[in-house]
């Protein structure tokens, strides 16, 4: 098959379409055709450097795909509840950017009855990471409110439609008027262009003083003593990415004032059965909504897989909203 390799350490141009083996189908797994493969952060990082795969996963880059199931593992039973030919979307440890992957067969997700097989490809890094960390973890929960930093990403896209399908006032943060206006077309109750405004500010002015309840940040440091400032009695602040930097000097107080908690986590190096949960999790919470097209995956460009590197230069500029897929 083919697949994007990493070939050195470094930029976009490193991302290399070569032939390589079949992967190995383990006995819990299943043998993908891949129709598309989502790109993340993440994936940036790992041509870096900085964000290895976990123990025995694929070394090429891609956490999500779908695609067609083509083999199963020797402990997967047909329609247990997966079989040869379904068409599915999934969570993976790497290995996206390729024309075949193998993943554990608890990490699969039926393609939703609403979104093509291609689009389907957007859905599984985003929701499993949002419903995880904001839902399962910070327990966000109807009638609360919830800032979402880069609320035009692709993880922003999703939180921005999920949350509002769920009840909750949406707050949002981006640098242009064009995202902030895309926001709001999904849905966000209050868009802050935080180029031109102190978020800060802003969220004690709309909340009357109050807070939100819980924010999910993807800059780390630089944005850390504003996030605390901004959350309500008993807020939640996720943290899950570090664009801003991993140190910052910090006032303490906010914490014990107002009772605060401050939480972190990936979603790559979580264990398999860990990760399986998270799954059923989303399809249980998240698919009913999908399906009622009340959440829509939001695709901004596709490329080839040849062109991997060119998506990459894309991913790193921000300018998007939502997804970018790979084709093989």
């Amino acid at each position: 098959m083919k697949a994007v390799v990493i070939t050195e350490l470094g930029g976009p141009e490193v991302l290399q379409l070569k032939e390589v083996e079949d992967p190995t189908v383990g006995d819990d797994e299943v043998l993908i055709k891949v129709a598309a493969a989502g790109l993340n952060r993440a994936d940036a990082y790992q041509r870096e450097g900085g964000h290895p795969p976990p123990k025995g996963c694929s070394p090429y880059p891609g956490l999500e795909v779908s695609g067609t199931i083509v083999s199963l593992g020797r402990n997967v039973s047909p329609c247990s509840p997966w079989n040869i030919g379904d068409q599915v979307c999934t969570l993976l440890g790497g290995g996206g950017y390729a024309e075949k992957v193998a993943v554990p067969a608890a990490q699969l997700l039926p393609v939703p009855e609403s979104v093509s097989l291609r689009d389907a490809a957007c859905i599984p890094e985003v929701a499993c990471t949002v419903w995880s960390t904001v839902f399962m973890t910070s327990h966000l929960s109807p009638g609360e409110s919830f800032l979402i930093h880069g609320g035009s990403s692709g993880i922003g896209t999703f939180a921005i439609q999920i949350s509002k399908y769920l009840g909750i006032k949406v707050f949002v943060t981006a640098g242009s008027e064009d995202k902030l206006q895309a926001c709001k077309n999904l849905g966000a109750d209050v868009c802050i262009n935080y180029k031109k405004e102190d978020f800060a500010a802003r969220i004690k002015e709309e909340t009357e003083g109050k807070g939100v309840d819980v924010i999910l940040d993807n800059m780390g440091g630089s944005y850390l003593q504003r996030n605390l400032d901004s959350l309500s009695i008993d807020g939640r602040l996720f943290i899950l990415g570090f664009q801003g930097g991993t140190t910052a000097e910090l006032n303490l107080s906010p914490l014990l004032a107002k009772r605060l908690t401050i939480q972190a986590a990936g979603m790559r190096a979580r264990s398999p059965e860990n990760k399986a949960k998270i799954v059923k999790e989303v399809e249980k919470n998240v698919w009913p909504a999908i399906v009622a097209r009340k959440v829509k995956p939001i695709v901004y460009k596709t490329f080839p897989l040849a062109e991997a590197a060119e998506a990459h230069r894309l991913l790193e500029t921000s300018s998007h909203v939502g997804k970018l897929l790979l084709i093989p």
